[in-house]
């Protein structure tokens, strides 16, 4: 059987079914944002993220000392999405010859701007040959106290549906990016085809002009992780039901949520935040802005439900916006048009090992 045919979660569910506990320390293995240890005082969160050359990043348009920031700040990510506080990170690397000493500093550049941020300590990690281009292992350890901790499955009917920022604008970084690079190599060829000397060493000083996309561009080189939103959860007093960070498509986390909570749910589109820089490119490209807002992927804002009876609390806080509502599962899984036309919210977004 192909793997794509099971697709990640499936695979993830056959390889896991089996599985038994066998230590009283592990409270909580495969299935969440983070596997949650039980010590004396805390629980220990621990996520893991395996980022690859080609699948995950393209080092023909993001610097190693960016790709260093956000790969530290996906795991960090993890940790908030389950209401804990990151503390620790281990960092593994695979390396080809291509790199230099001075390319793996660089790296590390960003990784420790990344960590001193949210005062994480770098306390281990491993480096080995690669064959085939880089490839980065991050684990990042977290703690929490137990009634703090957030899980996928704790959403319920009349929850209020919560989002952090404003989603698609990653997704269009990354469509410019992509757009400019296939213009750079046709250009590239054009020239080789011609024996065009003059215009290869033009090109080889090639600058795309991204004059009012910079936003696009950092929100898809320069991944944030939203503690300043769990902080002000905090201080509201406010404890969400349920929580995913927003790696995959705000469409594919709330389908996550609800199926391991048992309840369906109602998203409304005129609620979705867009950012102007992200309507403003989805027209240029001829793209649906609120589908790329749906399925786009790499926001890493927060998506969360809380009680009904904390909507003034939430409504108070600034850059969070309430998109829709729990229902019960029979009600089904819906996204509210502007017109008010009823569409069944499918998860288009990214799809590992298809």
């Amino acid at each position: 059987m192909e793997i794509a045919k099971l697709g990640e979660f499936g695979l993830i569910d056959r390889l896991t079914k089996d599985i038994e506990i066998k230590n009283a320390a592990t409270k909580y293995g495969v299935g969440d944002d983070c596997a949650v240890l039980s010590y004396p005082d805390k629980e220990v969160l621990v996520t893991t993220d395996l980022l690859m050359e080609g699948v995950h990043f393209d080092l023909t348009y993001i610097d190693l000392k960016h790709l260093g920031y956000k790969s530290a700040m996906v795991n960090i990510s993890d940790i908030f999405a389950m209401n804990g506080t990151p503390r620790q990170m281990t960092v593994s690397l695979a390396i080809s010859k291509r790199f230099s000493v001075e390319d793996i500093e660089e790296f590390y550049t960003g990784l420790r701007l990344a960590c001193d941020k949210w005062q994480v300590d770098i306390v281990g990690g491993d480096t080995t040959s690669s064959y085939t281009g880089l490839a980065i292992s991050i684990t990042c350890i977290g703690e929490a106290k137990k009634e703090d901790i957030v899980y996928r499955n704790g959403a319920k009917n009349t929850d209020l549906i919560c989002v952090s920022g404003d989603l698609g604008a990653a997704y269009m970084g990354l469509q410019l990016l992509e757009r400019e690079k296939a213009v750079y190599y046709q250009q590239v060829e054009e020239a080789k085809k011609t024996a065009n000397k003059r215009a290869l060493e033009e090109l080889a000083h090639f600058q795309p002009d991204f004059s009012g996309k910079e936003y696009l561009l950092q929100r898809q080189m320069q991944t944030e992780a939203r503690g300043d939103i769990i902080e002000k959860l905090h201080e509201a007093g406010i404890r969400p039901t349920a929580m995913m960070d927003i790696s995959d498509g705000l469409s594919s986390e709330l389908l996550h949520i609800c199926k391991q909570s048992g309840v369906g749910c109602r998203i409304y589109e005129k609620n979705i935040p867009i950012d102007y820089q992200t309507a403003v490119m989805a027209e240029e490209m001829n793209m649906n802005v609120t589908t790329c807002a749906l399925n786009g992927g790499e926001d890493y804002e927060l998506l969360f439900t809380v009680p009904i009876g904390d909507h003034e609390k939430i409504e108070q806080i600034e850059g969070i916006k309430l998109i829709g509502h729990i229902t019960e599962e029979k009600f089904g899984k819906v996204l509210v048009t502007r017109d008010n036309q009823e569409f069944e919210l499918k998860a288009q977004g990214w799809v590992h090992l298809s």
